[in-house]
């Protein structure tokens, strides 16, 4: 059976196609997807006071997000980036240790493990600023991934080892064709304070709650196995 959440994602990735915005890598369909108009995006965030009172910024490794963590090397932020699906925890990347010719490569995942460094739980910073991508967000906050959980999954862990908490700022940039007016949630789902588009900002009030954890009794057995530090935070929550 096809969720309500599915048949969002659905309609959207089909429009992006249809509306001729969609963009490489294609088809969109089971991805973040990229789009026309993700730089400009970037460069709204990059405007605003929550990237500018940031120094250390996640941001998700989809590829319309490559704007914003090339432009977080530009302005000399400290960049945090989950690997995909997490397999591998995350990444640090100091901009004063890749050359500034090399900023474009570094932002791309393939350079993101040339430049960037592995970092256990324990040696993970404190982080002030999370950028997530998404297929469609709600104008109350409520965001749809490609249905996979690695957002919440990733938040969840953070917020559990205290690397952020309940008052860290979520973004997201996308098209403004992502945009719908409701969107189904689940306790597990994370939800983003401010929605950058090509076009606009558009900040939530009231922001709404998150979750302060993994809820382990809703973890599907598959990513235990699959996220080695879903393994290595069990054990230490479990000691």
């Amino acid at each position: 059976m096809v969720t309500e959440k599915q048949k969002i994602r659905m309609a959207i990735w089909r429009m992006l196609e249809e509306k001729g915005v969609a963009t490489f890598p294609k088809p969109v369909v089971g991805r973040i997807p990229n789009f026309i108009g993700a730089l400009r995006a970037a460069k709204m965030l990059s405007r605003h006071r929550v990237y500018q009172n940031a120094s250390v910024v996640k941001v998700g490794p989809d590829s319309p997000q490559k704007p914003v963590r090339k432009q977080c090397l530009i302005d000399g932020k400290l960049l945090i980036v989950p690997t995909p699906r997490i397999r591998e925890g995350f990444l640090k990347i100091v901009p004063s240790s890749v050359p500034s010719n090399k900023f474009e490569l570094a932002s791309t995942i393939r350079g993101s493990y040339i430049f960037g460094e592995k970092l256990s739980l324990d040696n993970l910073p404190e982080i002030d600023l999370i950028v997530v991508g998404s297929v469609a967000v709600a104008l109350d906050g409520w965001r749809l991934g490609k249905g996979e959980g690695y957002s919440e999954i990733e938040y969840a862990v953070l917020r559990m080892i205290n690397k952020i908490d309940e008052d860290t700022p979520i973004v997201t940039t996308i098209h403004h064709l992502q945009l719908v007016n409701h969107i189904p949630h689940d306790k597990f789902d994370v939800p983003v304070d401010i929605i950058f588009t090509e076009d606009r900002v558009v900040e939530v009030s009231p922001r709404k709650p998150r979750p302060s954890g993994i809820i382990w009794s809703l973890l599907p057995p598959k990513k235990l196995k699959e996220i080695p530090i879903l393994k290595e935070l069990g054990s230490k929550v479990h000691q």
